[in-house]
């Protein structure tokens, strides 16, 4: 039972009951699959990340939500993987290769800048530079590490 929202002076109460048109304990399992099940979580952050704009000669936000650095079983590649908190959408979708340089954000000690040639978010290669902020300067520094581990191994892979 629910007052009136909009306080108009309203003295009737609402009686109205909503039932579900379906009962989800009857509904089967569905497995889904993220292709991240033959990788390795070498590193996984919460944090926020940043596209930058050239039309716009400006910062994005992209999302917030877990950074991971994942290692393929099979082939060794590493990659940045960033999913979007409650939708899960990706963010952030490229292999750690030996080019890319991981430079400071002016003017944070959390934050981390790089430009990758072929980030796959939006599901086709697209040249990014990107942004990421940590929620302390130990996170972004292990996320810097880690990072750097990956680019040392991808030069020994090739």
């Amino acid at each position: 039972q629910l007052a009136c929202p909009l306080d108009l002076g309203c003295h009737s109460v609402c009686q109205a009951e909503f039932k579900p048109q379906v009962d989800l304990s009857q509904l089967p399992e569905i497995e889904v699959k993220t292709m991240e099940e033959d990788e390795e979580v070498l590193f996984k952050m919460r944090a926020k990340l940043f596209r930058f704009d050239k039309a716009a000669n400006e910062w994005k936000e992209r999302g917030t939500g877990d950074v991971k650095i994942l290692k393929h079983k099979d082939s060794k590649k590493i990659r940045v993987l960033m999913r979007r908190e409650k939708t899960l959408k990706i963010c952030a979708n490229h292999f750690i290769i030996p080019e890319l340089q991981l430079k400071p954000n002016v003017g944070s000690d959390r934050s981390w800048v790089w430009t990758t040639p072929a980030d796959f978010a939006d599901e086709e290669a697209k040249a990014e530079t990107l942004a990421i902020r940590f929620g302390t300067t130990e996170n972004a520094q292990k996320f810097k590490e880690v990072f750097e581990e990956a680019q040392k191994e991808a030069v020994k892979s090739e």
